[in-house]
C-alpha cells in the first residue's frame, strides 16, 4: 500500500500519476527576481560611471561584475518560473530542481567574473597608472554597494521564507558584490592616502579571490542538489523525533529515504506492523503519520508502505535496489 501526503493533506495520485501536493504552489517569487535585474540595471549604469571618471581597474572590476548580476538574475527569473509549474505528464513530480540549474549558472557567472577581474587586475600591476576623480568614483561606489546591500537582504529573506536556493544564490552573488565594492573602496582611498597606484589592483585581485570561493560554493551545492541530496540534518533529525513518537514493539520503521528538490521535499518509509491487523487500523495510521509530516514539513510529499512486521520478507527490501524474487 502506498499513499501521499502533502502540506494541504490530500491523498491518492494526482493525474499523469503525480503525487497528490506534488505540485503544490507556493506564492510567485519572480517579483524577487525582478528586483534583482533592476538593482543589477542601476549599478551597471553608476559603476560604468564611476569606472569611467576614476580610471581605476578595481572600480572596473566591481562594474563588471555588475552585468554579470544582470545576466544571473535573468537565468534566475526563467527558472524561477519553469519551477512554479505544476506537474505534468513527463514531469510527474514537478519542475522544482530548475531552481538548481539557476544556483548552477550562477556560479559560473562569478567564476568568469572572477576571471575577467584577475586579467585586468594583472594588467594593471604590470603597467599601473594614477586616478583621477576619486572622490565622485567613492561616492557612486558607496551608493552602489549600499543599494546592493538592501537588495540582498531583502533576496536572503525571502530565500528563507520561502526555501529557494535560486534566490539565495542571488543573495550570495549580490553580496559578492557588496564585498568587492568595499575592497574597491578600501583600495582606492588607500591609494588617495599613499598614492601608491598598484594597491588598486591588489586590492581587485583580494575580491577576485572572494568571489572565486562564492562561486565554487554555489556550484557544488546546485551538484548536490541535482544529485537528490537527502534533507540537511537538521530536518532529518526532526522526521526521526517524529517517527519515535510512533515506534513501539508493535510499530517500526526502516527504509527511511529523503530527498529535496528546491523548496519541495520527498519523504519515504515502510511502516512495519502487526499481519493480524485490520485494514483499518493500518489505514488509520498511516493516515495519522501523514497528517503529522505534512504539518512539519509543508512542502513534503510523502509515501508510505505498509509491510507485517512478523513477516521474514519484510526486512528484505530495505536497501534501495530490491532484489529480484525467486
Amino acid at each position: 500500500m502506498e499513499r501521499t501526503a502533502t502540506g494541504e493533506a490530500r491523498r491518492g495520485v494526482a493525474a499523469g500519476g503525480a503525487p497528490a501536493g506534488a505540485g503544490v504552489s507556493r506564492p510567485s517569487l519572480a517579483r524577487f527576481a525582478w528586483l534583482s535585474i533592476a538593482v543589477a540595471s542601476v549599478n551597471i549604469g553608476a559603476k560604468s560611471a564611476a569606472w569611467l571618471l576614476t580610471g581605476s581597474v578595481g572600480l572596473f572590476a566591481d562594474a563588471a561584475e555588475s552585468i554579470v548580476n544582470l545576466v544571473a538574475a535573468v537565468v534566475t527569473l526563467w527558472m524561477l518560473v519553469v519551477a512554479a509549474r505544476p506537474p505534468d505528464e513527463d514531469h510527474a513530480f514537478g519542475h522544482s530542481k530548475a531552481e538548481y540549474f539557476a544556483s548552477g549558472v550562477e556560479g559560473a557567472l562569478i567564476l568568469v567574473a572572477a576571471s575577467g577581474i584577475v586579467f585586468g587586475a594583472v594588467r594593471r600591476l604590470l603597467e599601473p597608472r594614477p586616478l583621477e576623480r576619486l572622490g565622485v568614483g567613492l561616492l557612486i561606489s558607496f551608493a552602489a554597494a549600499a543599494l546592493n546591500l538592501g537588495a540582498a537582504r531583502v533576496l536572503f529573506r525571502a530565500a528563507r521564507t520561502h526555501r529557494s536556493i535560486a534566490l539565495e544564490a542571488d543573495a550570495h552573488h549580490l553580496m559578492t558584490d557588496v564585498w568587492t565594492s568595499v575592497a574597491v573602496l578600501a583600495g582606492i582611498g588607500l591609494v588617495a592616502l599613499t598614492g601608491w597606484d598598484r594597491l588598486d589592483p591588489l586590492v581587485a585581485l583580494v575580491a577576485a579571490a572572494n568571489i572565486v570561493r562564492s562561486g565554487f560554493d554555489l556550484v557544488r551545492r546546485s551538484t548536490l542538489g541535482l544529485l537528490d541530496t537527502a534533507m540537511p540534518a537538521g530536518e532529518q533529525q526532526a522526521l526521526d523525533r517524529l517517527l519515535d513518537r510512533h515506534r513501539g514493539p508493535t510499530v517500526q520503521f526502516h527504509a527511511v529515504r529523503t530527498r529535496q528538490a528546491g523548496a519541495r521535499r520527498f519523504i519515504s518509509m515502510h511502516v512495519l506492523v502487526p499481519g493480524d491487523w485490520s485494514v483499518r487500523r493500518g489505514h488509520d495510521l498511516l493516515e495519522t503519520l501523514e497528517r503529522e509530516i505534512a504539518a512539519a514539513f509543508p512542502s513534503a510529499a510523502v509515501f508510505t508502505h505498509l509491510e507485517a512486521l512478523e513477516d521474514p520478507s519484510s526486512f528484505e527490501d530495505q536497501e534501495f535496489d530490491r532484489p529480484a524474487g525467486p
